[in-house]
């Protein structure tokens, strides 16, 4: 098989959450053991940060990278989803891994995949560790991709373990409540592996610090060691990546103290250049100017909610917002939170789970949100810069695969 032959065969045979949703969602970490043990236990092989939680935990991972590579170390990356191609998901010191790499992956572990059927997931969470291992990194940053008890990168026994924070996301599977989201997030607490905690709630501390007792794991909440005026500067935008940036300088310090080494003018010197040291893209990513075009990846009440703070901090003669969602989300709660003197350009994302552009108009209206229907991102898009003048801002969101669809066909427009 070739590249485009081996990600059909990823993306089309097998069940994968961006998809199908709910039916990729393993209620255990079997398949995951099976293909590592194929594999000669990669995860066994390599140092790891394991990082879960509901927002930040991508902007988290990559600042992690970025420090570690600032400071010499080489240092991996696994994150999903992907926004343009699949190997964003796997890096190596910000560089993809290489096509023919998944190419022979494949093939090599094709007839253990033939015989138990592991999801997408499953199947590049084994990639990337036996990716990690045969090319001895330093250390890998792991990112969770769903809840983290039964995540599949929870095969690994790492040196420190983040979660970010807690919000109401993906509850048909991880639970309606933020205590049992907190409980499935909290699985990837070790035995004696400390975890630094992101943000302090009270429906979710509990929670957290019976776990790492259970576990005799030491507990660090960043709010209590990274005081609000020393909160260190990054290259990413948005002022929601304060809290990321403290979660990060927290977890710095437990790293320093498991004896890292870690620089702190290099600590700094990586927070100020993750975009060039990672390739991050999606977070509050300015496009263009005149008229300003921002994107971002928030896709849950939380993340929509910062979002639409930020936007109110813009300065413009007029906001354009190209909007679309997934099927699983609660679109009401976010259309609630959206700005009502906006201009919406209502498309749906090229996934099968996308939500029907007409349908999620609809429901904005009863939201006091008005807007035009079109049949894809770009279109929307390209809708909303006709309309818009050199003084206004046209925002692009309300899910990762809408900035996916746009970014990818930006790709191809500017090729």
């Amino acid at each position: 098989m070739n590249y485009a032959q081996t990600l059909e065969y990823l993306f089309a045979q097998l069940p994968m959450y961006q998809r199908v949703g709910k039916a990729a969602y393993k209620k255990d970490l079997g398949n995951t053991l099976t293909l590592c043990a194929a594999l000669d236990n990669p995860q066994h092989k390599f140092k790891s940060v394991h990082v879960a939680g509901t927002n930040g935990k991508g902007s988290v991972s990559h600042m992690l990278a970025s420090v570690f590579q600032a400071n010499g170390y080489k240092t991996g990356l696994y994150t999903s989803p992907h926004l343009i191609d699949f190997t964003e998901r796997i890096k190596i010191n910000g560089d993809c891994v290489s096509e023919q790499f998944v190419i022979d992956f494949v093939e090599q572990i094709f007839a253990t995949m033939e015989e138990i059927k592991p999801s997408f997931f499953e199947i590049t969470v084994a990639m990337a560790f036996h990716y990690f291992a045969e090319q001895a990194v330093d250390i890998a940053i792991i990112e969770t991709g769903l809840g983290g008890r039964l995540d599949s990168t929870n095969v690994v026994t790492p040196e420190l373990s983040v979660i970010t924070n807690i919000g109401l996301d993906h509850t048909d599977m991880l639970g309606d409540t933020l205590e049992l989201i907190a409980g499935e997030k909290a699985g990837i607490i070790k035995k004696e592996v400390p975890v630094v905690i992101g943000e302090r709630q009270e429906a979710t501390d509990p929670v957290f610090v019976s776990t790492a007792q259970e576990r005799n794991a030491s507990i660090i909440f960043a709010e209590d060691v990274i005081a609000p005026n020393k909160i260190w500067q990054t290259d990413l935008r948005g002022y929601y990546q304060n809290h990321n940036v403290r979660t990060t300088m927290a977890a710095l310090i437990e790293l320093n103290n498991l004896e890292w080494n870690l620089d702190i003018k290099k600590c700094r010197k990586g927070l100020l250049h993750v975009v060039a040291n990672t390739g991050l893209l999606g977070r509050w990513q300015i496009i263009q100017d005149n008229p300003k075009v921002i994107c971002d990846t928030g896709h849950n009440t939380e993340g929509i909610d910062q979002i639409v703070t930020q936007l109110e901090h813009e300065v413009c003669d007029n906001l354009h917002i190209v909007f679309g969602q997934v099927i699983g989300k609660d679109t009401a709660k976010v259309l609630d939170l959206l700005p009502k003197n906006a201009q919406y350009y209502f498309c749906k994302p090229s996934i099968i789970r996308g939500l029907d552009a007409n349908e999620l108009s609809v429901a904005a209206k009863t939201h006091g949100l008005n807007g035009t229907v079109h049949e894809s991102v770009m279109q929307a898009y390209t809708a909303a810069l006709i309309n818009a003048t050199p003084d206004d801002v046209v925002f692009v969101g309300g899910s990762t695969f809408v900035v996916a669809d746009l970014l990818a066909g930006l790709l191809i427009f500017n090729s």
